[in-house]
C-alpha cells in the first residue's frame, strides 16, 4: 500500500509541466484541425497561464483567426494574428464582406484562402479582387460551380506567390498560371482539377513552372473529360526536369499528355502513382512504363485490387508493410471484354507481379450484371494467367461465379497454369455454412487431382 500511495503521490499533473512543454502538446492539439477553424481557442479559454502560453507562441502553433465574412468575427480581443477566409455560403452580403477585406489593411495578414464552390455569379467579384498581392499567403484553395467562369488576368495575386505551400484550382480556368507558379519555391501542395478547355496549358508550360518546386510533395493534373485531344506542342527537349520531393502523382486526361509531361521529369522519390486514361488502352505509354519500372517502391507491394464498373476499370496494388496505395491505372471503357482485354494488356507491358500473392476482384453493388453474362471467358483466363503467385483470390459478390466459371471451363493442361500458387480463394456472399457452389466445384476438384489443392471460404467485400 506504501509503494501505492508513493507511486499516486509522485504523479505529475499538466499544471506542473514548464511552458516549452506544454507549447509542444497544444501544438499537436491545434495541428488536428482543419485550416479553416480556429482549434486554439479551446486552449486561450482554459486559464491565463495557457492563455498567455498560446497568443505567446503564435508562429510554433500557427495561430490564425477565421473570417467567414461576418464582421463581428474580427474581434479586438484577439491580438493582429494572420487570418484565414473561409466563408460557409456565399450571400451577397458575406461577398461584400470578404471582398473589402480583401482591399482593406488587413490584406498583409491574409495566410489562407478557402473559397469553395463559389457560383458562377460571384467569380468575377472575387477574381478582381484578387488582383493585388497577398504577399503572406501560404494556403489557396478556389473551386467554382459548374458554369463557364472568365479566366482571371495575368495579375492574379500581383502575379506572385513567394510564400504559398498549397495551392488548390477546380473548375477554375487560369491561363496565367504557369506564370505564377514560377513565384512559388516553397510549394508542397498543387492540384489543379476539372481544368476545362479555356484554362488548358501546355505540359512544357507546366514543368517549366515545376522545375522551381524542389519542395513540391504532391501533384494533381485533371483535366475536365470535354478535353479529349488537346493541340500538343512539339517533342520535348531531351533533358528532363527533376522533382526531388515529389513523392505522389495523380493524372486524369489523354495519355498524350501525360506522356509529354514524364517525358519532361524526374521523380526519384515517388511511390503513389494514380492515372486515369479518359480513352481506351491502345495506344503506346513507353513514359509510363518506364516510370513505373524505374520506381522501387512499386515492386515491394503484395495486394492487387481489379475494379470494373460499367464504364472503366481499374488496377491498383497496395504495400506490404502499411497497406498503403501504391500505383493506380485506370481507363475509360463501357465494354468488360475491352476492359479486361486492355487491363491484361497493361498488366503483362509494365506491371510486375511476381510480389503480389493477394488479388481482390470487385465491382459496385449497382453493376449491371448482364455485362458479365457477356463477357468471353478466355478474357478473365487470359487476365488471371498473370497473376503467378497470388496465393489468395477473393472475389466480391456479384463477379464471384463470373470469375469462377472461368476458371471451372480451364482443360486439364492448364488447370495448374492459371493461377499456380492459388491456395485461397475468397467468396463474397459465400455463408460460412453453405457448400462449396457447384460454379466452381469442377475447378477444386481439378486442382485437388493435379496435387495443388485450394481450400474455399465465404469473404465480407
Amino acid at each position: 500500500m506504501t509503494t501505492t500511495n508513493q507511486s499516486i503521490s509522485g504523479r505529475i499533473t499538466i499544471n506542473t509541466l514548464p511552458d516549452d512543454v506544454l507549447v509542444d502538446i497544444f501544438y499537436f492539439y491545434v495541428n488536428d484541425w482543419d485550416i479553416g477553424t480556429s482549434g486554439w481557442h479551446a486552449l486561450v479559454h482554459v486559464c491565463q497561464r495557457w492563455r498567455h502560453i498560446v497568443l505567446g507562441s503564435p508562429r510554433r502553433l500557427n495561430l490564425r483567426l477565421v473570417y467567414r465574412g461576418i464582421m463581428s468575427e474580427m474581434q479586438d480581443i484577439w491580438p493582429a494574428l494572420p487570418v484565414a477566409i473561409c466563408p460557409r455560403t456565399y450571400s451577397p452580403s458575406i461577398c461584400e464582406n470578404i471582398t473589402a477585406f480583401l482591399d482593406s489593411e488587413h490584406r498583409h495578414r491574409i495566410c489562407a484562402m478557402l473559397l469553395f464552390p463559389i457560383p458562377v455569379s460571384r467569380w468575377e467579384r472575387f477574381a478582381a479582387a484578387m488582383q493585388k498581392p497577398i504577399p503572406e499567403l501560404t494556403d489557396l484553395e478556389i473551386s467554382v460551380d459548374e458554369g463557364t467562369v472568365t479566366s482571371p488576368p495575368d495579375s492574379f495575386l500581383g502575379g506572385s506567390a513567394p510564400r504559398l505551400r498549397r495551392l488548390v484550382l477546380g473548375n477554375c480556368p487560369f491561363r496565367g498560371l504557369p506564370k505564377l507558379l514560377l513565384s512559388a519555391h516553397h510549394l508542397v501542395v498543387l492540384s489543379l482539377w476539372h481544368i476545362p478547355y479555356f484554362g488548358y496549358f501546355s505540359p512544357q508550360a507546366l514543368v517549366t513552372a515545376l522545375s522551381v518546386m524542389s519542395r513540391l510533395e504532391s501533384l494533381y493534373v485533371g483535366f475536365h473529360f470535354s478535353l479529349l485531344r488537346p493541340d500538343l506542342a512539339s517533342p520535348p527537349p531531351l533533358t528532363r526536369s527533376v522533382l526531388p520531393s515529389l513523392t505522389r502523382l495523380v493524372f486524369r486526361g489523354v495519355h498524350e499528355y501525360l506522356e509529354d509531361l514524364l517525358a519532361q521529369i524526374e521523380v526519384p522519390l515517388l511511390n503513389n502513382l494514380d492515372i486515369f486514361f479518359f480513352m481506351d488502352f491502345l495506344f503506346a505509354v513507353p513514359q509510363l512504363y518506364r516510370l513505373i519500372s524505374q520506381t522501387e517502391s512499386f515492386k515491394t507491394c503484395h495486394k492487387a485490387l481489379v475494379y470494373t464498373s460499367n464504364h472503366a476499370i481499374r488496377f491498383s496494388n497496395f504495400r506490404e508493410t502499411q497497406e498503403s496505395l501504391g500505383l493506380s491505372l485506370a481507363t475509360w471503357c463501357r465494354d468488360l471484354n475491352r476492359q479486361l482485354s486492355l487491363l491484361a494488356r497493361l498488366c503483362s507491358s509494365s506491371l510486375r507481379l511476381s510480389t503480389l500473392v493477394q488479388l481482390d476482384i470487385v465491382d459496385p453493388v449497382d453493376s449491371i450484371s448482364q455485362s458479365h453474362q457477356n463477357v468471353n471467358t478466355t478474357q478473365w483466363l487470359e487476365l488471371l494467367e498473370l497473376f503467378t503467385a497470388v496465393k489468395d483470390l477473393r472475389l466480391a459478390n456479384q463477379v464471384a461465379p463470373h470469375v469462377c466459371r472461368a476458371l471451372d471451363e480451364l482443360a486439364e493442361g492448364r488447370v495448374a497454369g492459371v493461377l499456380p500458387a492459388l491456395q485461397n480463394i475468397f467468396l463474397g456472399g459465400l455463408q460460412p455454412t453453405e457448400p462449396v457452389p457447384k460454379f466452381i466445384e469442377g475447378f477444386v476438384a481439378a486442382r485437388q487431382l493435379s496435387g495443388h489443392p485450394v481450400a474455399v471460404y465465404p469473404w465480407r467485400d
